[in-house]
């Protein structure tokens, strides 16, 4: 698919199946695009399908099978939309967090490869399936560790507090497999690849979630 030079065009990428449950259409949305009229259309759509299809199958898909809808809160942005966002953020901006262009190739920019020559692609998302047990216990933790012992092609996931969103990545290249909670200041590590326990068996950490989850 060359570069989108036309509405229908644009609706022909919308169109695009990245997975049996996931459009591309979704992926696309942005306040801040929408806000102050800054395009968030690939550069590179094939490159963006890609990495797209990867993060949506091999993450999305099996979360969704556990926990029913899965909401994107944000995926792909451009490279133009990111360094806006990063330079509102430079200026002290609340409404935009996002960092530099390079930082985020193979990232939130699913159509750049990253300095190792690397595709990948992060989405933020909230699971209303887990909300009502989030809601009354507060505690993103069961999750995280739901997804260390489930999900097999995860790269790194960054948890926030609201809604208990977080970003989750697909990377074809190495990773650590991070769980981080971020609340600025406050960063917490909760595990990662090679630390005590990560291989274990984590299920007394997050039973009884699933009993909240809503699948379908």
């Amino acid at each position: 698919m060359a570069a989108i030079r036309s509405l229908a065009e644009l609706t022909e990428l919308g169109r695009v199946r990245l997975s049996k449950n996931f459009f591309m259409r979704e992926m696309l949305y942005s306040e801040v695009s929408n806000f102050y009229g800054v395009a968030n259309i690939p550069e590179d759509p094939e490159l963006a399908i890609a990495a797209g299809s990867k993060l949506c199958q091999l993450v999305l898909e099996p979360l969704r099978t556990q926990f029913g809808q899965v909401c994107i809160r944000s995926a792909y942005r451009s490279p133009t939309l990111n360094a806006f966002c990063h330079e509102r953020y430079k200026a002290g901006e609340t409404d935009s967090w996002c960092v530099d262009n390079e930082s985020n190739y193979a990232e939130h920019i699913w159509d750049r490869h990253d300095a190792a020559g690397h595709i990948g692609a992060t989405a933020t998302i909230v699971l209303p399936g887990y909300l009502d047990y989030f809601n009354a216990a507060g505690r993103w933790q069961p999750l995280a560790w739901w997804i260390v012992d489930h999900l097999e092609h995860y790269a790194s996931v960054y948890f926030f507090p609201k809604l208990c969103a977080f970003n989750i990545r697909w990377y074809e290249g190495p990773s650590d497999r991070a769980i981080v909670y971020l609340n600025p200041p406050r960063r917490e590590l909760l595990i990662k690849r090679g630390a005590p326990g990560f291989d274990d068996d984590h299920r007394a950490a997050y039973a009884g979630i699933l009993d909240n989850a809503r699948p379908g």
